[in-house]
């Protein structure tokens, strides 16, 4: 029976997670740091409109899909469960998160008055505070207002996704019942109205207009209003535009593009919440208007849209406690800032840890290349870029010079589709190269060529990274970029970019891993690996830091491992489909999340003990989509120093007790126990301290972090056999 075989007959039960509510489980861990008295005030205030708009999103995205495939009989191929079963799931369990979301920003709202800041309630005003709002509303609300009522020649209106609405219930003179709307402004006013006397008093301008609706509906006796906000789903297949791209010109799959983008702002709603008391009538009215069920409906306790936390954080600036305490990317002690990176890098490999480290070399690094006259092309691949780019700003200096400029723009990078095709034009107006992803295939590599050629030579400079090329989130993401000189590397690279130019993917690589053809494979060979020297009495160790698991091959493997005696470690920021410590199942596999600070990001791969040992940075999660639907890449870290450095930083994470939860064996998710240790506040105090200057020798992380499982022991002609076998297999696949 070969491994394939093995592993499509495997299907315990009892360790896999849905993963709906493993993001919803995720959120919550996000919300527990809004509540945690550990962390800054301001924080927390940052922490909760991250909750909202981490639900938003996951509306938008997830449960749009699910609400798409309800009438398919396909079931989630790790629990069974079909997407109503799914949706009925995740409505319940929002059900209860945003009853915790209210009783946190509550108590926020709380020590916010206690600071000097107060959100007031319309309902609790003063009779001077509701004269001098009147005279505010009537110059500068009213007139920028464009209220409806609905009826037979006034249709029920459009209701844009995520605007704050005021739903009137008004009776006329003649005793019948209408409803009125009223847009809450929608970016166009102020949201926090300030209130006269000492002190910051505010209240909210949606609040402002239910409490004035007699004064926009004057013909009509007002009996009710309530504050609504929709979401909308955007499950828009952005693939419609690629799937002709072979024969359409740049400007045309671009305006394809902006047209789904256009679509995607009026698909239909997912999810309504209201503030206030909601009527029968109003509720059955807007279900029926918008073709929601009633079960998609959610109240309110909190403002509907915590954006203005932001605002608010920002008049208490100068009160530093309430915030982190002030933390810069340091310059790395491994780059001198004196010397070309290029020639550094060529010395040795260097890497970057982001946000402890600055990311001005890899700037550097780029902007040498465009002037260096032995530099004759670029190639780079850009996924998201931030709103002012200087590394766009790098490349297009380098095509003004001369140099051959090949960027790779992924224009479906959701939410950023616009951003990238506004660089797009930019990147081609100046002379670069740009090219787009493949059909079905987005291209989330994180990869940067650069070719020399010195001496009748060629050579190349590779950077291989896990997040972005976007320097706004690398001040707030945790994560690695490789610069390296290594010939192979650099070939398989310029492979990789021939293949994207093509409309191909990398069907063999050596040195690299690269998906959607050879990232999977390569990381079950190598899993199988471990699994057998396990099963043949030796220790045996896997550990992987991610954003993300689903990959049922890949979790199918590791619970196998797991049953062979494999140690495993698992840190796994978001969603996570595999529970261990299940008995008899994944006993020596742990699952941890970090929620902190920073954004962890970073994709770590460690394969093995010893000699043997092999670990990896990468662009992919262990996710199906980065696995078979996505242009991937995961680079070996060979150089020993920088090795022992990856692994020290995941060996701290695993004892990181302030920001860490740990996986229990029926899913949830409690805090680490132990010492008090920030892994996040360690690595700053190491980036300042200049602890990670590369040298000789560094002290790795322990090869045995806990015991594991037993395997049973193999006669020793059948585990000679068993490793030279897999061996084989190894060497052949790759």
């Amino acid at each position: 029976m070969t491994v394939k075989d093995q592993t499509a007959s495997f299907a315990p039960n009892g360790c896999y997670v849905n993963r709906e509510l493993s993001w919803l489980q995720f959120n919550r861990r996000v919300l527990e740091e809004a509540e945690d008295p550990a962390t800054p005030l301001c924080e927390r205030l940052n922490f909760a409109s991250i909750f909202q708009s981490n639900l938003d999103e996951f509306y938008m995205v997830r449960v749009g899909m699910l609400m798409d495939t309800l009438h398919l009989t396909a079931v989630d191929d790790k629990t069974g469960l079909t997407s109503a079963q799914q949706t009925a799931a995740v409505l319940d369990r929002t059900r209860d998160l945003l009853a915790q979301r209210d009783r946190v920003c509550r108590a926020l709202m709380a020590e916010l008055a206690d600071q000097g800041v107060e959100l007031c309630p319309f309902a609790a005003l003063s009779d001077k505070q509701l004269a001098f709002l009147e005279k505010y509303f009537t110059s500068n609300v009213l007139p920028l207002l464009s209220p409806q009522i609905i009826g037979r020649k006034q249709p029920f209106p459009f209701l844009r996704n995520k605007a704050i609405y005021a739903v009137a219930i008004l009776r006329t003179k003649s005793g019948g019942e209408r409803m009125g709307i009223v847009p809450c402004g929608d970016g166009v006013l102020r949201r926090l109205v300030p209130l006269p006397g000492d002190g910051q008093r505010f209240v909210l301008v949606e609040e402002l207009i239910a409490g004035f609706l007699s004064k926009i509906f004057a013909h009509y006796k007002v009996e009710g209003a309530v504050l609504i906000r929709l979401v909308r789903s955007a499950d828009i297949h952005m693939d419609e535009a690629s799937s002709e791209m072979s024969d359409m010109l740049a400007e045309e799959y671009r305006k394809s593009m902006e047209k789904l983008i256009r679509r995607r702002k009026r698909l239909q709603p997912v999810k309504l919440e209201y503030q206030g008391k909601l009527s029968d009538t109003v509720r059955d009215a807007l279900c029926t208007c918008l073709g929601l069920s009633k079960k998609h409906l959610f109240s309110s306790g909190v403002p509907l849209d915590l954006s203005f936390l932001g605002a608010v954080r920002d008049l208490l600036r100068e009160k530093t406690e309430l915030f982190y305490p002030r933390r810069v990317p340091q310059n790395s002690p491994n780059v001198d800032p004196l010397r070309p990176v290029a020639q550094q890098v060529r010395e040795r490999d260097r890497m970057l840890s982001y946000p402890y480290e600055s990311v001005r070399p890899m700037l550097r690094l780029l902007r040498e290349a465009g002037q260096d006259p032995e530099v004759v092309s670029i190639k780079m691949t850009l996924y998201r870029v931030a709103h002012n780019s200087k590394i766009v700003e790098a490349l297009v200096d380098a095509a003004e010079n001369g140099k051959e400029v090949v960027a790779l723009v992924e224009l479906r990078a959701r939410f950023d589709e616009e951003n990238n095709i506004g660089w797009s034009r930019v990147l081609e107006q100046s002379g670069c190269r740009v090219i787009y992803g493949l059909d079905g295939l987005k291209v989330h590599s994180k990869l940067l060529l650069i070719t020399r050629v010195h001496g009748g030579q060629v050579e190349y400079i590779t950077q291989v990274g896990t997040g972005n090329y976007n320097e706004d989130t690398v001040r707030l993401y945790t994560d690695y970029a490789l610069m390296t000189a290594d010939p192979e590397i650099g070939a398989e690279a310029a492979q990789v970019f021939n293949a994207l130019s093509m409309g191909e993917v990398v069907e063999d690589s050596r040195r690299l891993m690269v998906a959607p053809a050879c990232l999977r494979p390569k990381v079950l060979a190598l899993i199988d690996r471990e699994t057998e020297l396990a099963r043949a009495g030796e220790d045996a160790y896997l550990g992987f830091k991610l954003n993300g698991l689903t990959d049922k091959l890949i979790i199918d493997r590791l619970i196998q491992a797991s049953q062979a005696g494999v140690r495993i470690d698992l840190v796994v920021r978001g969603i996570c489909c595999l529970t261990g410590g299940v008995p008899g199942l994944t006993d020596n596999i742990t699952v941890r999340s970090i929620v902190g600070r920073y954004l962890e990001h970073a994709r770590i791969y460690i394969f093995g003990l010893g000699e043997r040992k092999q670990v990896f940075i990468s662009s992919a999660d262990f996710m199906t989509r980065n696995t078979t639907r996505r242009v991937e890449v995961a680079a070996p870290v060979d150089d020993p120093a920088l090795r022992a450095h990856l692994e020290n930083m995941f060996a701290d994470q695993l004892r990181d007790t302030a920001k860490g939860r740990v996986q229990l064996p029926d899913g949830s998710y409690v805090r680490a126990l132990g010492e008090p240790f920030n892994a996040q506040e360690h690595f700053c105090d190491q980036a300042c301290s200049g602890a990670w200057a590369l040298k000789p020798a560094v002290k790795a992380a322990p090869e045995k972090p806990r015991t594991a499982r037993a395997a049973p022991k193999k006669p020793a002609a059948a585990v000679k056999k068993t490793r030279r076998g897999l061996l084989g297999r190894i060497i052949k696949r790759d």
